[in-house]
């Protein structure tokens, strides 16, 4: 992708660009790929169903099929993977975020972190993978 970027990310305007494109993909995989049914199954402490009405207050959640926390989480992650590596080229700086995210998105589900702290070392991960294919540590 970088390629079709038409950008040269060992140059400081180019890493930002990729920066800038990483965001981009990070904000279009963390809200509207991620969705509704993945934000609430990803979390193993919040009861699921796809027919309930959220609008009201007096529904009891209807439970989760068990370990069905680790496949939405596990996907959402994979959506994210897949953006860095469709953006940079680099299938290993794939694989990384899609570890990375896992860890910091169970996290937040584990109310360890909260969404801007959440927010925050994701752009920091993004920021990481331009650092290291400006330095030329990482292939692409």
């Amino acid at each position: 992708m970088i390629n079709f970027l038409n950008i040269d990310p060992h140059s400081i305007p180019g890493a930002f660009w990729l920066f800038f494109a990483l965001a981009i993909g990070h904000a279009l995989a963390d809200f509207p790929l991620q969705g509704a049914f993945l934000s609430e199954a990803k979390n193993r402490h919040l009861g699921f169903s796809p027919h309930s009405d959220k609008a009201t207050p007096t529904s009891t959640p209807i439970p989760k099929p068990n370990g069905i926390w680790i496949q939405a989480l596990s996907a959402h992650t994979l959506i994210h993977g897949g953006a860095v590596w469709l953006i940079t080229g680099s299938p290993v700086l794939g694989l990384i975020e899609v570890i990375l995210h896992w860890i910091i998105d169970f996290a937040k589900c584990e109310g360890w972190l909260g969404f801007n702290a959440d927010q925050l070392l994701h752009y920091l991960c993004k920021a990481s993978y331009v650092l290291l294919i400006y330095l030329g540590v990482c292939w692409i």
